[in-house]
């Protein structure tokens, strides 16, 4: 089978090029010939929060990518569109996560259907967006309303898809494992590289910072009296997204400085698995999500986490047995820390981290895909 995959890939940097460079893997391990068509444009300079949207890394030698599609150029809509049309592929893969992508993608999905040959699918990250703007609703019809099927990381994206009543076929598909930041190691050699004292023990914040990952509330909960009676350091390892000024300001009022560890710029890829291994525990404090690609790091790296019980995150971190799911509140974040710390609970949540891994599997992504392509 012939594929494609559209949406960010190098040198686009950042968890969705990961996934998509990874998901192109799989298909050619399942024996199809695949492809990436990546933006030339991803965002314009004044829609985008962070320092810079492509990678410093060397690029992958092992996938074909065509850096083509720019997000606010009809023209290179067309061209896209009307060149893929021509080579007639089999399957068109699509990854939707924000409506601002709708006109883009959208355009090139309906001047690929044209041929009457391909079959368009997307990965839904996101139909309603963490952060809602105008015109969110429209714009994410105009793409959906382009393909054949769906598949969702999360069972509320799936019931979202239905809500604005879309009957095509669609699947929920678990976030399959990010198996590709190399092997776990020692946890005493990540703490070494990350030149962290050893005689702490780490708590790891990951990821990009936005408001709706909850950074106040864990930073919040980590003031509280009996987690600074432990020798426990909090790691935020991402970079800001939105003004750093709050997040500074609770820092100062709880007088955290000392029992941070700051790594506020984007963490490149040959540096997450010492993060991931440094800590005792992963920490989401999310206010709202559908998914996350943070918890799927995790589970590779083997280590427990804390979750709150916002959009699909639960439904992939059983409570009690790879760590907790609690409420987005300071006191019951706090509450579970401390129960971790004072129960010795990494062994016990890390073994049950280790029993559930084994479910996400690419090769399930793949099939689901294909099936709801009709393939």
């Amino acid at each position: 089978m012939k594929v494609v995959i559209i949406g960010p890939a190098y040198p686009l940097r950042g968890g969705l090029a990961t996934y998509n460079e990874r998901l192109a893997r799989a298909f050619r391990d399942a024996g199809d010939e695949v492809r990436l068509v990546t933006f030339s444009l991803q965002y314009p300079n004044f829609l985008f929060p962070g320092q810079t949207q492509f990678s410093t890394e060397p690029g992958p030698t092992d996938l074909d990518i065509e850096v083509s599609l720019n997000s606010v150029n009809p023209l290179s809509w067309y061209a896209v569109g009307n060149k893929l049309r021509k080579q007639r592929p089999d399957l068109v893969i699509f990854r939707f996560w924000l409506p601002f992508m709708g006109p883009s993608l959208g355009t090139v999905a309906r001047l690929v259907r044209r041929n009457r040959h391909t079959r368009v699918v997307a990965i839904t990250d996101n139909i309603i967006p963490h952060e809602k703007g105008p015109g969110d609703r429209p714009l994410t019809k105009y793409f959906l309303s382009a393909c054949h099927g769906f598949v969702t990381m999360s069972r509320a994206v799936l019931a979202d898809l239905r809500r604005l009543r879309f009957k095509q076929p669609a699947q929920y598909k678990p976030h399959p494992l990010y198996d590709n930041f190399g092997p776990l190691k020692p946890k005493a050699e990540a703490v070494k590289a990350l030149d962290l004292d050893p005689n702490f023990g780490y708590l790891l914040f990951f990821g990009f910072i936005r408001a709706y990952k909850g950074l106040d509330i864990l930073l919040e909960a980590f003031s509280d009296e009996r987690l600074a009676q432990l020798p426990v350091k909090l790691i935020v390892a991402g970079e800001y997204y939105e003004d750093a000024a709050p997040y500074e300001a609770l820092i100062t009022k709880y007088n955290l400085e000392q029992r941070l560890v700051r790594a506020t710029d984007f963490i490149p890829n040959e540096k997450v698995a010492d993060y991931f291994c440094a800590a005792d525990l992963v920490v989401q404090p999310y206010k709202n999500a559908t998914q996350s690609g943070v918890s799927q790091i995790a589970y590779h790296f083997e280590r427990p986490m804390l979750v709150t019980d916002v959009g699909g995150l639960a439904e992939l971190i059983p409570d009690g047995e790879v760590g907790y799911v609690v409420p987005p509140k300071p006191k019951a974040i706090a509450d579970a820390l401390v129960d971790f710390y004072e129960h010795q609970r990494e062994a016990e949540f890390t073994a049950g981290v280790w029993a559930k891994k084994k479910e996400f599997s690419w090769e399930e992504m793949v099939k689901a895909l294909k099936e709801v392509a009709g393939q």
